[in-house]
C-alpha cells in the first residue's frame, strides 16, 4: 500500500514554496502586495494545522503602529474566509 498521499494545500491560492536549505520540505506560500506592506500566508505540511499569517514591512524597531493592525486582520480574513472560523494561537506584531 505504502504511505498516504500528502495533504493538499488548505487555499488553492497557496503555491509550492521551496526551502533551499532543505529541498524535501514541503512549504506552500501566498504573497499578496497591499502597497507599503506586504500579507504573505504560509502552510507547512510537516505542521498541517497551522496558517501562518505575516505582515511584511520595511520596520525598524518597536511594535507595529496600532492603526496598522485591523487593516491586517481584515485583510487576512477576506483570505481566509472559505476555511470558516479560525483560531489564532498567537500573535505577535513584530517581525
Amino acid at each position: 500500500m505504502g504511505p498516504p498521499a500528502p495533504l493538499d494545500p488548505p487555499l488553492d491560492i497557496l503555491r509550492r514554496n521551496p526551502v533551499a536549505t532543505d529541498p524535501r520540505r514541503q512549504v506552500f506560500a501566498y504573497e499578496e502586495d497591499r502597497g507599503d506592506w506586504v500579507l504573505r500566508l504560509v502552510w507547512d505540511l510537516e505542521d498541517p494545522d497551522v496558517l501562518e499569517a505575516e505582515y511584511r514591512a520595511p520596520h525598524f524597531g518597536g511594535r507595529l503602529e496600532r492603526e496598522k493592525v485591523p487593516g491586517f486582520w481584515q485583510a487576512v480574513k477576506a483570505l481566509v474566509q472559505e476555511l470558516g472560523p479560525l483560531p489564532v494561537d498567537a500573535a505577535d506584531p513584530r517581525p
